[in-house]
């Protein structure tokens, strides 16, 4: 059995590596005819000229045609037989000639005869075994007549005769089927190297693609952080500036810290975006389904961008729904917040829409907007890293160009299908298939939890950089921990034994970089600390690796990830909510 493609090329090679067989019916019958001139008529030699030259012209002819004709023609099995019938009629009248040779009764005729039929039957094996039962019909047509002549003849010479007749039958249809073998698997062979080397040429473009897109995206990021980089340099020198001519006005301070921390806060959007999109990469972002009401997901959305709404004079609307989705709510209000937020920055004027539309099982919310819209060259590329079709200074009050990436990857975690309908110049509408999910009971609100300010705790701290060690320590300890410091886990845990020499040194929390010398890990320090406290305290891992091999080595040690650059505020929240973690462990 063969596939499409394979009997295409199989039937190419009929028709190729029958042309010298045409072209043996074309010049072997006038000598043959020559010799058989004393055995047959002249009118039955003209007729079967007449005839076998018709059949190899209208085999020519149709090999012509079966060329010119387009590939897709080639499949078909009209093709196969037309050629197949003609080969047939040729050889019956091959197969007559070498009935009337054995008849004749001449000697030298009949010598004759044999090598005639012998070498059509063998030349024909390379020629017609493309397709086997065109070259079993052609054999059976030159052989039949004779061995029929041989069969009714009851005598011992024509019994040899007829049992060459069938060993040469034999072991031609053996060869015949040896050569279609060997043909398809050489159009296999050739099929497989033409899809491998189709493959090889697609992973060479997508390795060139990935290939300019990291340039792209390393010249944009690099940009984007040079930028605030360049501006915070300035700022300081201005400040030292001040300082150097004596004391420093409030009002100017003031400003310049405001802008320091505006420069900080662009830096830190940044910086997050990429974490983000190296997270979502890494599989390590955690997906936390559950039954959300899109009544208030919708109003908690239209609330926080009515302001903005206003601000830049857009009619702002929400189709209300009382369906639920079953989504992560955290993950799916964030793909809503980057689609409205690029929809309300790239709409100079008209409107904003959020709503949905059910689709069977599921419920296709949509962000629709009449804003520029995007050209159908560009809706693939938009979804690329620091891509801005229409922010073109890189102006970054009109984002990073990272939103919709993060909402593509995030989409993709989710296994939302992610849909872009565009028109330049009219609009854009983007659409997410969310599952529909049961609507929940309701349950009894879970009275409030008294909260009480956390007394100091103990934490071992590890940090290899020494400044960053020392402003971590010191900003613990102004919050009223103890510190255990050290620039590595055994030194950290000397400085415990000496701790708890003095008196009562409790250790209540590991906080770790991830990165530290000697090619360890914050994951190796915190299982070395609690190997040497004989329990498992909680512990913290901050890391400013966004690459998603790390992101996804650090998720493994089972610690809570901190992410660089990180503030105060974060940090107090992540130690408060280890601390709830294991009071309810």
């Amino acid at each position: 059995m063969y596939n499409s493609l394979q009997q295409r090329d199989l039937v190419e090679l009929l028709f190729r590596q029958s042309y010298a067989v045409l072209f043996a019916n074309l010049v072997i019958p006038l000598p043959v005819l020559y010799i058989f001139r004393n055995a047959l008529s002249p009118t039955t030699m003209v007729f079967w000229l007449v005839a076998l030259y018709a059949l190899t012209l209208g085999r020519i002819v149709l090999a012509r045609t079966y060329f010119r004709q387009a590939p897709a023609r080639a499949l078909g099995h009209g093709w196969l037989w037309s050629n197949t019938l003609l080969s047939w009629a040729s050889s019956l009248l091959w197969g007559w000639l070498g009935w009337a040779g054995f008849a004749h009764g001449d000697p030298q005729l009949f010598a004759f005869t044999c090598i005639v039929l012998t070498g059509l039957v063998c030349g024909a094996v390379p020629s017609l075994s493309a397709f086997p039962p065109a070259y079993i019909g052609s054999l059976t047509a030159m052989l039949l007549p004779v061995l029929v002549l041989c069969l009714s003849v009851a005598d011992e010479q024509h019994t040899t005769y007829s049992f060459f007749i069938a060993c040469l039958a034999g072991v031609n249809l053996y060869y015949s089927r040896v050569t279609y073998r060997s043909l398809c698997e050489t159009i296999r062979l050739r099929q497989e190297n033409s899809e491998l080397v189709h493959d090889l040429r697609e992973q060479r473009d997508l390795a060139r693609a990935a290939d300019r897109a990291k340039s792209r995206f390393l010249a944009a990021a690099s940009h984007d952080l040079r930028q605030p980089i360049h501006a915070l340099g300035l700022f300081v020198g201005a400040l030292s500036a001040l300082a150097e001519r004596g004391p420093v006005d409030a009002r100017q301070a003031r400003d310049i810290a405001t802008r320091l921390r505006a420069m900080l806060g662009n830096l830190g959007d940044l910086l997050n975006g990429l974490l983000d999109i190296s997270r979502l990469d890494a599989g390590v972002v955690p997906v936390a389904r559950e039954p959300i009401s899109l009544h208030k997901l919708f109003a908690d959305l239209r609330e926080a961008y009515a302001g903005t709404a206003n601000e830049h004079n857009l009619r702002w609307r929400v189709q209300d729904s009382q369906l639920w989705v079953d989504s992560d709510p955290l993950l799916l209000k964030r793909v809503l917040d980057n689609l409205l937020s690029n929809a309300f920055r790239y709409t100079p004027k008209g409107s904003v829409l959020l709503g949905c539309r059910r689709r069977g099982d599921e419920l296709e919310i949509q962000v629709i907007d009449t804003g520029v819209g995007i050209h159908a060259s560009q809706q693939e590329v938009i979804f690329d890293e620091f891509v801005q079709l229409h922010n073109a200074e890189r102006d970054r009050k009109q984002g990073l160009g990272l939103g919709l990436a993060i909402v593509r990857h995030t989409a993709r975690l989710l296994g939302h299908p992610l849909a872009l309908s565009s028109e330049a110049g009219r609009g854009t509408c983007f659409s997410l298939r969310v599952p529909l999910a049961e609507t929940p009971l309701q349950a009894p609100p879970l009275p409030m939890p008294t909260t009480e300010r956390e007394p100091g705790l103990g934490i071992m701290v590890v940090e290899d950089e020494v400044d960053v060690l020392h402003a971590l320590c010191s900003l613990l300890e102004v919050w009223g921990h103890r510190v255990y410091p050290g620039t590595s886990a055994l030194l950290a845990c000397q400085r415990h034994i000496e701790a708890s020499h003095a008196g009562r040194a409790p250790v209540d929390l590991i906080l770790s970089d991830y990165r530290l010398g000697e090619g360890l890990t914050g994951a190796d320090a915190v299982r070395r600390i609690r190997s040497y406290l004989s329990r498992n305290v909680p512990a913290l891992i901050i890391t400013g690796d966004t690459s998603p091999e790390r992101l996804r080595e650090a998720a493994a040690s089972g610690s809570q990830l901190l992410h660089k650059p990180l503030d105060a505020d974060q940090l107090r929240a992540a130690i408060a909510s280890s601390q709830e973690v294991t009071s309810t462990a």
